[in-house]
């Protein structure tokens, strides 16, 4: 099959072996796959796949089950699903644990379904699981021009939420008409400000992609017993943190990772997600937001549209 691998820091379109359904695992002929900041961090030798799993980049698919490993016996050769990953998503086929299988949500098509995995999973896991984001609270969204922002605005509101993103001018009405409340041009506003100023308080939960650059400021745009969640480093990865700052708005700060969480872990996200997320997505609360698609073979270009911010939503790759 074809795949794209990682050489000296650049994409290249290679031939290389088909994967095998082990034990608990499917195969998935790939009709899209989804690109993602993760997938530029690895390219740049900055964040490797974890152990066991596949080489080459890409954390979300979706496309039609090719092979059924030992030990799966709820999933059957030609089924249409789409897959949380822990790589292996820009190639022809990719091989993965059962446990990480989605339904394709009825009335999306496999491409729109390829958009979802990654961010569904990613923003249900802090916003909701961990966060505890529900009916009535403030959610601030750093990057909501991104794959992450666009589904965060749209989940927050379908949960009852307040919604604020941070976005280039450029993407406001777009957000806008997603459902944000307020949207702030991080380059020419004051996001903590603009936040406070809001509902008089401060949001209760923020979703970070920049990390130590935003650091106190997040801290003091958290309104009291906020919880604020760093899933991404384009910011940096070290900052001072003022202890005081936080204990006097009796906040807490956490930092996750989705890829890396055992098997067991992504099972139980996936399950939720499936349970409580793909109901809105086919109620129409929630709609994939994607930019556009390009053939896997220009998967450096993605990535150059990726760095650049210039895009909505997800960019889509498909073999």
């Amino acid at each position: 099959m074809h795949a794209i691998t990682v050489e000296d820091k650049q994409l290249v379109l290679s031939e290389v072996p088909d994967p095998e359904a082990g034990d608990g695992e499917v195969v998935i002929d790939v009709t899209a796959a989804g690109v993602n900041r993760a997938d530029v961090s690895q390219r740049q030798g900055l964040y490797p796949p974890p152990p066991g799993a596949p080489p080459y980049p890409g954390l979300e698919c979706a496309g039609v089950i090719s092979a059924v490993g030992p030990g799966v016996t709820d999933r059957h050769v030609g089924e249409r699903v789409s897959a949380l990953l822990s790589g292996g998503g820009y190639a022809e086929k990719v091989a993965v644990p059962a446990g990480q299988l989605l339904p394709v949500p009825a009335g999306l098509s496999l491409t729109e379904a390829a958009a979802l995995p990654e961010v569904a999973c990613t923003v249900w896991s802090n916003v909701v699981d961990r966060d505890r984001l529900r009916k009535g609270r403030t959610l601030l969204v750093h990057g909501g021009g991104s794959g992450i922002g666009t589904f965060a605005i749209q989940l927050g509101k379908a949960l009852g939420a307040s919604v604020i993103a941070t976005a280039r001018a450029g993407k406001h009405e777009a957000l806008r008409a997603l459902g944000a409340d307020l949207v702030i041009d991080y380059t020419t506003e004051d996001f903590v400000s603009a936040t406070r100023d809001f509902n008089g308080k401060g949001a209760d939960v923020i979703l970070d992609i920049v990390g130590a650059k935003y650091l106190s400021r997040n801290i003091d745009a958290l309104a009291p017993d906020g919880r604020l969640t760093v899933i991404g480093m384009q910011g940096g990865r070290k900052a001072e943190l003022d202890l005081g700052q936080l204990m006097a708005k009796r906040g807490s700060v956490s930092s996750t990772s989705l890829r890396a969480r055992p098997p067991a872990d992504k099972a139980r996200i996936v399950a939720a997600v499936t349970r409580d997320v793909w109901p809105l997505v086919e109620a129409g609360a929630i709609k994939p937001v994607i930019n556009g698609t390009m053939p896997l073979a220009q998967a450096a270009e993605a990535h150059a549209l990726m760095e650049s911010s210039d895009h909505l939503g997800k960019i889509l790759l498909t073999p």
